[in-house]
């Protein structure tokens, strides 16, 4: 994680920050506006970390799929688990 990641394709690509905005409505927490400014200084803690990191991540497979990016026939991924 990195403060302000994803704000580059959020400028160009709308569906970027919606999909942050979709994840902070289900969530009841401003997912955007902790990976942007973290300004309660949170953006290290566990509980805070996945949900930003599973929604950036998400968003980036939403914009690859709107681009026409091919479908992958295998994903893979680790966490903290």
């Amino acid at each position: 994680q990195k403060l302000g990641m994803l704000s580059e394709l959020a400028g160009e690509y709308p569906i970027v920050e919606q999909t942050f905005a979709d994840a902070s409505a289900v969530l009841g927490q401003d997912l955007w506006e902790i990976a942007q400014h973290d300004s309660g200084n949170i953006l290290d803690q566990t509980q805070i970390t996945q949900p930003v990191l599973l929604t950036a991540s998400y968003a980036i497979w939403q914009l690859w799929q709107q681009l026409g990016g091919p479908a992958p026939a295998l994903l893979a991924g680790h966490s903290l688990g």
